[in-house]
């Protein structure tokens, strides 16, 4: 129980200190980077407390229940393999963090910094640990938005702007298919449990979606990854600052590609589509990235290429699937973190220092920074092999599973020259970052004077470097137990033990090295001059560039073809929108229910009622009234409407059904007053209309009554289709049943809404004030037309002196009604769990007693005395809602659930209580704001257009030429 909670903390710390450091003053630096750094070592300092039982083999697990019948659960696994991962992680933040104080400037927001900084890695932490494969989605693709701020983080900059939109563009699209392929990997399973899809490949490899799931997934990890052709969103990250750059490529972001198909390799690999896909995919990447870095001139392009390419060499491993790769593609990663990270860092101070990255500009800098230089030296030695360095050891274990044979295939007899040839790449380029920068005549007409930076920028790198050197000579003792531990969990028990040396004989890997070595440093000097003079890319191949094609294809499906369909078929106008939406509802609707509605053959037991048919042919010619009358009168138009509604309300009564009549009803007398309101503001109609046009508009209108009466007849016919079923048990039944034993109410409905599916509404009521909050900011920069703010002809002159007198008694009579009207409305509240009424009918009720008051007064004098406030509503009432939710989950109960009991009151005795009632005080509350929001919206563009007219008043001129 200790361990299961310890896991939810570790899960929540980093959020938990974002939260604290986004709250902090711009310019708290310290704070907010001490804030961050102990979260960090808290997470360590934890993660030293699982590592004993992780190193006994056993899988630590955390689960908070949420829908278990849906197996929607918050669940967390920690095993040898993600206790790795996350303590790399871990480690390497706090590095990110101690560095990023330094290299900030004072004038930066840094506590947004880290806010996203820790919001990220907690992202990350839940994506490396989750238990269930959905949940394990949600936090992937909060890596992706997460990662977005980051890399935006200077968003003045074009540049960061570009680059953080194509990163969460790629991203997240990637993240869609690997959210459809979990989706289908739990149906194949029958469970969304990590374990149970793991310990199933022999199932999914044999079932026959199996391909179009292994497509899928492997789009989204090579999307995150940045795999070719999705290797171009990662050099446009590097407008991110130095230590953004430094955590995304060489622990996070990119290493969650990695990390699921590493994961998931024994349920979706051992086949030759995964092979030639996954290996495949990951030489191709190897090669490329090693290629162009070798000729970009920026050092972080340079550093993002070799990110690329050594992303690949992981990603081949994977691919080949056998114990030795996947052990090899662990230690990879982890070397590549500690190497690349270093290098980052090292490139940050060179750029902090000197003002440029630009390597055609920078040389001799080991004079002038020589301690500098020599930590980017070692790391950069690491990173192309050499020996007694930690990126030696890896790759020479990459170059022994390619000499190694597998199945056979062209692509797998290829390896050992394709993995050769790249390194010889990885040599070269990684010559060339230390030749050109470090060494040559010294820099001139550099932006700053470079020299060594505080001690607290460098000693990150110290420890990273430090590293580098104590694994590449010691990675039996440092590294050998914590790999094999990895390779146990994601492979399974009976994994053999790796013995990991530095020395294994003067064997074929070895020489493979050797080769590289040599081979790469003569290509850097044979053609040195001729890289650092020639174009950003290799040669013949640098106009050639994936984000160029790139942006052309997100112009293509953002703008042009967009553009070519509103020529084709788009329109400003609504009504035509509305016809589309009609054609398209009942051309899919017809589609799917062609001869599958089945009516009844035997007589209706409920014979119809003529008072009940001749209600409904009342409220029919209401209808169509106001249709006919749209065209011509929309005063009447609105009047039949509310006709309409009304029946449909008696409708509801008659089939007893009195609480959605009570709910229709208010809602119909809010509609109509809004839409009132709202009427004045419309532009006024053309009254002449030519003779060609006249014959337009009749053919128009037959073709709109043909679309109505087929939708109208679609719907009826599925209406009387339903409602004449045989009565089988239901869902509803179930309800009946259980509404008062299980939510403490009779009010079926009510208890529905606020217990049973709770869940709903609390989404619904937030959706309504998002459509509060949209309506009151579209209608705030609503300008009506001219004709619109004049004065009504029944407000100029003696008429508005007698309209004021006639509106006298009715203003009264509705002042004395507002007190009334909360009654009603705290009526309906308190009586809603059990009687027709609830926090929605409340809400709309009290709105109207605000409405009546617009009415019946003049706005300026209602606001002088009625102060309502309605987004303070809004929000409190989501407030209330949310924490009605939360509060379950301390008594250890899923999210809004309920609780009733009879509570003892004096005087009064029992009476009924339950927790709902608090969620439906934040119904109510979130109802009436909304609703009052868009009223005051409405009303205040009667107040402008009264500026609008004083301002254009003779009086108004001559003062404004005086």
């Amino acid at each position: 129980m200790i361990e299961q909670n310890l896991i939810l903390v570790l899960v929540m710390l980093p959020f938990l200190g974002a939260v604290i450091t986004a709250t902090l003053p711009v310019n708290a630096h310290n704070a907010a980077a001490w804030i961050s750094g102990l979260v960090l070592a808290a997470g360590l300092a934890l993660m030293a407390v699982f590592h004993a039982p992780v190193a006994e083999g056993r899988i630590l697990r955390g689960v908070v229940q949420w829908v278990p019948a849906l197996q929607l659960n918050l669940s967390f696994r920690m095993d040898g393999f993600s206790w790795l991962f996350v303590t790399l992680v871990l480690a390497i933040g706090v590095l990110v963090v101690i560095y990023a104080r330094y290299y900030l400037l004072k004038t930066d927001p840094v506590p947004r910094f880290y806010s996203f900084l820790m919001a990220f890695t907690g992202a990350m932490l839940g994506m490396l640990l989750s238990g269930n494969i959905l949940l394990l989605v949600v936090f992937w693709e909060l890596t992706s938005v997460v990662s977005f701020l980051l890399i935006g983080y200077w968003y003045q900059g074009q540049a960061a702007r570009d680059g953080a939109r194509m990163a969460l563009i790629v991203t997240a699209i990637g993240g869609l298919c690997l959210m459809v392929a979990m989706l289908i990997l739990g149906q194949i399973v029958g469970s969304n449990d990590l374990d149970r899809v793991l310990g199933s490949g022999d199932l999914i490899r044999a079932h026959p979606l199996y391909p179009l799931v292994l497509a899928l997934f492997l789009i989204g990890a090579f999307t995150k990854s940045a795999q070719f052709p999705f290797h171009f969103w990662l050099p446009g990250a590097m407008a991110a600052p130095t230590p953004v750059s430094a955590f995304l490529h060489s622990a996070t972001m990119v290493k969650a590609g990695v990390f699921l198909l590493i994961r998931f390799s024994p349920a979706l690999g051992g086949t030759e589509a995964w092979f030639y896909a996954v290996t495949g995919t990951g030489m191709a990447t190897l090669i490329l990235g090693a290629v162009i870095a070798l000729f970009r001139h920026d050092l972080k392009g340079l550093l993002a290429y070799s990110t690329i390419s050594h992303l690949g060499l992981i990603t081949a491993l994977a691919g080949i699937g056998s114990k030795g790769a996947i052990l090899a593609a662990i230690f990879h990663i982890v070397n590549h973190a500690v190497f690349k990270a270093s290098l980052f860092m090292a490139a940050g101070i060179i750029d902090h220092e000197t003002g440029t990255r630009d390597m055609r500009r920078l040389s001799g800098l080991m004079r002038l920074i020589p301690l500098t230089g020599t930590l980017a030296i070692v790391a950069a030695a690491a990173m192309a092999g050499v020996p007694m360095l930690n990126g030696f050891i890896s790759k020479e274990m990459f170059f022994a599973e390619a000499v190694d044979w597998h199945n056979g295939t062209w692509l797998d007899n290829s390896l050992p020259y394709l993995a050769t040839f790249a390194s010889i790449f990885a040599v070269a380029y990684s010559l060339r970052f230390i030749a050109t920068v470090f060494f040559g005549p010294p820099p001139v007409d550099l932006p700053k004077e470079p020299h060594e930076p505080t001690p607290w920028l460098r000693r990150p790198v110290e420890a990273l470097v430090l590293i580098c050197l104590v694994v590449g000579m010691m990675p039996g003792t440092t590294l050998g137990p914590v790999l094999n531990q990895a390779a146990r969990a994601v492979l399974g028990p009976d994994t053999p033990h790796f013995d990991i040396a530095v020395w294994h004989g003067f064997n074929l890997p070895l020489q493979m090295s050797l080769v590289a070595l040599l081979m790469g440093a003569l290509l850097y000097l044979v053609f040195a001059r001729q890289i650092a003079a020639g174009p950003e890319g290799p040669p013949l191949l640098h106009r050639i560039r994936a984000q160029r094609i790139y942006e052309r294809l997100l112009l293509a499906l953002s703008w042009r073809l967009p553009r070519l369909l509103h020529q084709r078929i788009g329109t400003e106008k609504l009504q035509p929108q509305l016809r589309i939406l009609v054609l398209l509802a009942l051309t899919f609707a017809a589609a799917v229910l062609w001869r599958q509605l089945a009516y009844a053959t035997e007589p209706l037991a409920n014979p119809l009622s003529p008072a009940f048919a001749l209600m409904w042919l009342v409220g029919a010619a209401c209808a169509l009234g106001a249709a006919w009358q749209a065209k011509y009168h929309r005063f009447a138009a609105l009047v039949l409407l509310g006709g309409a509604g009304l029946m449909t309300c008696l409708t509801f009564a008659w089939f007893s059904a009195p609480d959605l009549a009570v709910t229709q009803l208010l809602v119909e007398i809010v509609t109509t007053v809004l839409l009132l309101l709202g009427l004045r503001w419309l532009p006024k109609r053309r009254e002449e209309i030519a003779e060609d046009q006249m014959l337009s508009a009749r053919l128009r209108r037959l073709r709109d009554f043909v679309i109505a009466a087929a939708a109208g007849l679609g719907i009826a016919l599925v209406s009387y289709a339903v409602m004449t079923r045989p009565l089988i048990p239901n869902i509803g039944d179930w309800f009946l049943r259980n509404a008062y034993k299980e939510g403490g109410g009779t009010n079926v409905v009510n208890v529905i809404l606020v217990d049973f599916r709770a869940f709903d509404t609390f989404g619904e009521i937030t959706v309504l004030a998002v459509v509060g909050l949209t309506v009151y900011a579209l209608l705030r920069r609503f300008r009506p037309a001219t004709e619109s703010t004049n004065q009504p002809e029944q407000q100029r002159g003696e008429a508005a002196a007698a309209l004021q007198d006639y509106l006298t008694v009715p203003g009264v009579i509705l002042r004395w009604m507002f007190p009334a009207m909360i009654v009603v409305s705290a009526y309906f509240f308190m009586r809603g769990h059990d009687l027709p009424g609830g926090g929605f009918s409340a809400g709309v009720t009290l709105a109207i007693a605000f409405l009546v008051q617009y009415l019946g007064s003049n706005v300026r004098w209602v606001e002088a005395r009625l102060t309502v406030l309605p987004i303070r509503w809004m929000g409190f009432g989501l407030l209330i809602a949310g924490a009605t939710g939360l509060g379950a989950g301390l008594f250890g109960y899923p999210f809004l659930t309920a609780h009733a009991r009879y509570v003892d009151l004096p005087l009064i005795g029992q009476v009924p209580a339950a927790t709902a009632m608090l969620f439906d005080l934040g119904v109510y509350a979130l109802v009436v704001g909304a609703t009052v929001l868009m009223l005051i919206a409405i009303a205040h563009q009667s107040l402008r257009s009264a500026r609008l007219r004083d301002q254009d008043t003779p009086e108004a001129e001559s003062k404004e030429a005086a």
